[in-house]
């Protein structure tokens, strides 16, 4: 699998350097976990992780505590996640997530993105096929043998591993992901995680056209312009 992924917070930076974007970005995520599964923490993994990478992004404290407290409140808006998928500038790949409460608005904004870009929004499934939905950390570690056992003594499904210039990643499968970030910190005390995410990863990658770079920048920032947008994954060398 190598090192094909790619991290949140390098490509929110690379495509939008407004921070604010950033902190909404957040902000929304934080408010849909702790609407769906309580603003606890420590009863809510995914809450706890979402803050985990708030925090390590720099987000400030009072926007995660804004997001907490309006999940508190009960009211608010309704958002649910939607995944667009296509071939972008150059042919390459691109998978969108988003969490939007108008769906029928989210999927013509993104559609744009693609029309405006001279490049066609695909069905469910035209691409995402050559990408692997998994559960990605990466972390300082010198032992990948004793990083592997810990993992296949709690049964986590490693696709891949890899250990360079004292860092480990680990790959598995999305479903694995609280399973897996457990083990290693049972194993290895609470760890200070680089990454800690569930990304679409492509299983192969592409050097873009240097006549379709402006393009598909254009096609990037389109895309991490629209609110609803969350993450944008494609399988363009970096």
């Amino acid at each position: 699998m190598g090192r094909a992924y790619q991290n949140r917070k390098e490509s929110m930076a690379k495509t939008s350097d407004a921070k604010a974007k950033v902190y909404s970005k957040y902000g929304r995520e934080i408010y849909v976990c702790a609407k769906n599964g309580g603003v606890e923490p420590e009863g809510n993994l995914a809450l706890r992780g979402m803050i985990e990478r708030a925090k390590k992004d720099q987000v400030p404290g009072h926007v995660i505590e804004k997001a907490l407290n309006k999940a508190k409140g009960g009211g608010g808006e309704d958002y649910s996640p939607a995944v667009y998928e296509g071939f972008g500038p150059g042919n390459c790949m691109a998978i969108i997530e988003c969490l939007t409460d108008n769906p029928n608005r989210t999927f013509g904004d993104v559609r744009q993105a693609f029309t405006k870009t001279k490049t066609k929004i695909g069905t469910q499934g035209s691409v995402s096929h050559m990408f692997e939905h998994s559960a990605i950390f990466v972390f300082k570690h010198d032992d990948e043998e004793a990083v592997l056992e810990a993992l296949m003594m709690e049964d986590v499904d490693v696709s891949d591993i890899e250990s360079d210039d004292g860092m480990i990643t680990v790959f598995a499968p999305h479903t694995d992901f609280f399973k897996a970030k457990q083990a290693l910190n049972n194993e290895f005390g609470e760890i200070d995680f680089e990454v800690a995410e569930i990304q679409y990863v492509p299983q192969t990658t592409m050097a873009m056209p240097e006549e379709a770079q402006p393009m598909f920048e254009k096609f990037l920032d389109m895309l991490n312009d629209l609110d609803d947008v969350q993450n944008v994954y494609h399988n363009v060398e970096q």
